[in-house]
């Protein structure tokens, strides 16, 4: 009896090794960053995921056919944080060794992200991408708002534009035939009440950014009072 007791054992035990699989490797969002933090200050020496990060990611990487959820090119998706950290091999600290940084900076147009015709990022995008990582590639967001004062074409609109919008309606990528990279493109529109209507997400007007949450209030607020004022370029 003790021997068929062993003997029943050691089969069960084999059947559990034999079916044993081993465990499937994935990226793991640092326990840290995975509710998300919000600052009611913005700091200058951070760069921040919601207001910095995502914006620059969904106007240059998320359209059709590239890293959005439906399209997932090579596995990878950009639209938010969890699958950011998730698919994109971010490397928190460390931005030399981060895919989603090193594919900014290829020389080979086969290679490099933004894939061509689209235009690559500017110094200044790759720059804060860079940084983010090296900060720790959080979570993170800030309320603060300044929208006291006159607002000016160059040193409010453009950063606004510049990174929620250009990559999407640029003179290599013209979506609906639009160029928000210079003062002309941005004043036709802002004229016609499109550039108000899509970023309110009015009825009527298609929703921007594509793939993308409605702008900050104090983005939207900054765009309205140039509006206002006459839309200078100034």
């Amino acid at each position: 009896m003790l021997n068929k007791t062993i003997i029943s054992l050691s089969i069960i035990i084999m059947a559990t090794l034999a079916c044993k699989h081993e465990p499937i490797s994935t990226n793991v969002i640092p326990p840290n960053n995975n509710g998300g933090t919000t600052s009611s200050n913005c700091s200058p020496d951070t760069v921040y995921f919601t207001n910095d990060i995502l914006p620059i990611l969904i106007s240059n990487c998320t359209m059709s056919g590239c890293h959005d959820v439906a399209s997932h090119e090579e596995g990878v998706i950009l639209t938010d944080y969890a699958n950011i950290m998730a698919t994109a091999d971010v490397d928190p600290g460390n931005a030399t060794s981060s895919d989603l940084y090193k594919v900014l900076i290829k020389t080979d147009p086969d290679k490099i992200m933004p894939r061509p015709p689209m235009s690559p990022l500017s110094a200044t995008q790759i720059a804060m991408i860079k940084k983010w990582i090296e900060q720790g590639a959080r979570n993170n967001s800030c309320t603060s708002c300044d929208t006291s004062g006159e607002m000016k074409y160059t040193t409010h609109i453009v950063p606004i534009i510049q990174t929620n919008c250009a990559g999407c309606h640029s003179a290599t990528n013209m979506s609906g035939g639009i160029d928000l990279t210079n003062y002309l493109g941005v004043l036709t529109t802002a004229n016609n009440g499109s550039l108000l209507g899509s970023i309110n997400h009015l009825t009527g007007y298609s929703a921007m950014p594509k793939n993308g949450s409605k702008l900050i209030e104090c983005d939207i607020t900054k765009i309205q009072k140039w509006i206002t004022n006459g839309a200078q370029n100034n």
